[in-house]
């Protein structure tokens, strides 16, 4: 038996709003005890794949435990792994993307401030006499975007902005400083800084505080990497275990439905079915005496529109059930 240690993320991708790992994990036919959303324990288990030893991990310090080798694979937001990777190598393999907890990381400023985008911000700010504050939970990402301005490279060429990570401190050009937030950044434009950096979903928790976005720096989803601990047989195992989650995130984009329709009409709606791909392969059909059976996987986008279609044909006893699992 191989044991392979993964890491669950705690925070918004346990959100039951945003991405319910928790859910996840359920859906693709694991028993988990402990990992309930917004009241995760220390001590997760999968109840039915022993093999599987899970810990709390928080999105900050994953990418430095997967490099250290403390968890084998883990769950986290692409956005963390390139802030991680920024300053030095590192060998985290992406092992799937999992198409939830999509975010942007951008950069914003109070909503009427004159400026449309960095390079117009550094313009305005040329002549100041006082260093230009950015708060940020990315000060790596931060500090490389903003050196690759190219009016930042009129200013101060190749000179560092200053960064501060609580007690550290890094880099030689004083007059741009990027300051970790540790969280809640877009309150700090309300008490004095010029502009932040931050993740963002929709964009209404900026407009709420009163901020408009002037650039995106990376788009990032949640993922499962491998750290360096996981080769041979962990590899494998973290393999099969994206294959079930990716399952159950594919299941989530289809319906399940069964309707009867009398067997004179069997021909005629199946092949309604296939020629208006209102099925992913073929219809599934069981035939009775009378009625037949017809069943269809369909994506849940399409449903309506085939509703409509298979009532002029007749169909009666129709069932619309979700999808748990769904392996391609």
């Amino acid at each position: 038996m191989v044991e392979i240690r993964i890491g669950l993320p705690k925070g918004s991708l346990n959100n039951v709003k945003r991405g319910n790992t928790y859910q996840l994990f359920v859906d693709a036919g694991y028993e988990v005890k402990g990992y309930n959303p917004g009241d995760e324990s220390y001590e997760i288990e999968i109840l039915n794949d022993p093999e599987i030893k899970a810990f709390i991990t928080r999105p900050q310090s994953t990418p430095v435990e997967l490099n250290r080798g403390m968890v084998d694979v883990s769950i986290v937001g692409e956005d963390w792994v390139k802030e991680e990777s920024v300053l030095s190598d590192n060998d985290i393999v992406k092992i799937g993307d999992l198409d939830y907890g999509k975010t942007r990381l951008i950069v914003a400023v109070p909503n009427d401030a004159p400026y449309n985008n960095l390079s117009e911000f550094f313009r305005a700010n040329a002549d100041r006499d006082t260093p230009i504050l950015c708060f940020t939970e990315y000060p790596n990402l931060t500090r490389k975007h903003i050196m690759e301005n190219e009016v930042y490279q009129e200013l101060y060429g190749d000179s560092v902005p200053f960064v501060q990570v609580r007690g550290l401190t890094d880099g030689d050009n004083k007059m741009v400083q990027v300051i970790n937030s540790d969280g809640a950044t877009e309150v700090y434009i309300a008490k004095g800084a010029d502009l932040i950096v931050d993740n963002t979903q929709t964009g209404s928790s900026l407009k709420k505080a009163g901020l408009k976005e002037i650039e995106t720096i990376v788009h990032s989803s949640a993922g499962l990497y491998a750290g360096v601990a996981c080769t041979g047989e962990k590899m494998e195992k973290a393999k099969m275990i994206y294959k079930q989650l990716l399952g159950a995130i594919t299941a989530r984009k289809y319906f399940d439905v069964k309707f009867n329709i009398a067997n004179d009409k069997v021909e005629a709606v199946s092949n309604y079915l296939v020629e208006n791909k209102f099925c992913s392969n073929e219809p599934t059909i069981n035939e009775g005496s009378s009625f037949t059976q017809i069943n269809v996987l369909i994506p849940k986008g399409m449903f309506p529109m085939m509703l409509d279609g298979i009532k002029e044909f007749g169909a009666s006893s129709i069932v619309r059930s979700d999808v748990k699992q769904y392996v391609i």
